[in-house]
């Protein structure tokens, strides 16, 4: 999921020496930015890096509307199930966890979120979902999907109390939010139901299932997202990249893109679907820049 904090960290652990001709790079994933952030507040990060993830126009469309859709194909590729009346169980209520809260509650779900975050927790409390821990949700869910970029949400204690027939997905890293290392250990007997579908027998005859093997269900069973959305993302790498290297005068550390290449690349999907919206009048900016007026 984070490739580029991968290559970040092996050209400054393995290729130190590239470094002096690199003048910069972008990142767009969740947990890579964090990552690179990590490096930069350590001063171990030796280049500038735009945040590509931070911009509007990546995380409120990709993350949201890309990871929403292409999770939900991929467990449905997966699995062929139903997902009207099922509680389905999202870990996570950053962006992608959103997108995959409102597109599970599109197709019938009953929709429960888990989180750490108090005010991410009430956000989604305020948005009409259900939100509870990890631990009551795991008795009541029929499938659970994470989206956390941490490691092992779902564990141990979270498998003894699933319902036999739980449905087990990944969305928001690598194959480490699921504990399958401590599922292997639960499990008495293992056989491959459908290609990306698991069944874990434990040893009290429940039965649970694994998708993918715990990768990113988007990629392992479907297509990631569709092109409509990751355009927008490739837009303001391109640009970034462009604007680092015109600019030179970032030092080492993680920036947020420029507003002017955000609004530009919103623009500019605008325009490719033939949408058209309104601009400021003179006398409106005037107003809107006078602290005098409409105060009294």
């Amino acid at each position: 999921m984070d490739d580029g904090a991968d290559l970040v960290s092996t050209i400054h652990s393995n290729k130190s020496e590239l470094i002096p001709e690199i003048k910069g790079g972008t990142e767009e994933t969740t947990t890579g930015v964090m990552r690179l952030r990590a490096m930069a507040l350590k001063e171990e990060l030796k280049y500038p890096i735009i945040a590509v993830n931070d911009a509007h126009t990546k995380y409120l469309f990709d993350n949201r509307y890309g990871t929403g859709q292409s999770t939900i194909d991929g467990i449905l590729r997966a699995t062929s199930v139903l997902l009207a009346g099922k509680t389905f169980v999202a870990a996570g209520y950053g962006w992608c966890g959103r997108g995959l809260a409102l597109r599970a509650r599109g197709m019938g779900a009953n929709v429960v979120v888990t989180e750490t975050n108090p005010i991410k927790a009430l956000e989604a409390v305020m948005e009409g979902f259900r939100v509870m821990t990890m631990s009551n949700a795991a008795e009541i869910g029929d499938i659970f999907v994470t989206t956390t970029g941490n490691k092992n949400v779902i564990r141990k204690e979270h498998f003894e109390k699933m319902r036999d027939g739980a449905i087990l997905a990944n969305s928001g890293h690598f194959n480490v939010e699921i504990d399958i290392p401590e599922l292997e250990r639960m499990t008495i007997r293992r056989r491959t139901i459908r290609r990306n579908m698991d069944e874990h027998q434990l040893n009290d005859g429940r039965k649970l299932y694994l998708l993918g093997k715990g990768r990113l269900i988007n990629l392992a069973a479907a297509e990631g997202h569709p092109s409509e959305v990751m355009d927008m993302s490739f837009a303001n790498q391109a640009l970034c990249i462009e604007h680092l290297v015109k600019e030179q005068k970032y030092d080492p550390g993680v920036y947020r893109v420029p507003k002017e290449i955000d609004e530009l690349v919103a623009r500019i999907k605008l325009r490719a679907i033939e949408t058209e919206i309104d601009s400021l009048t003179e006398e409106q900016k005037q107003y809107l820049a006078n602290w005098e007026a409409g105060t009294t």
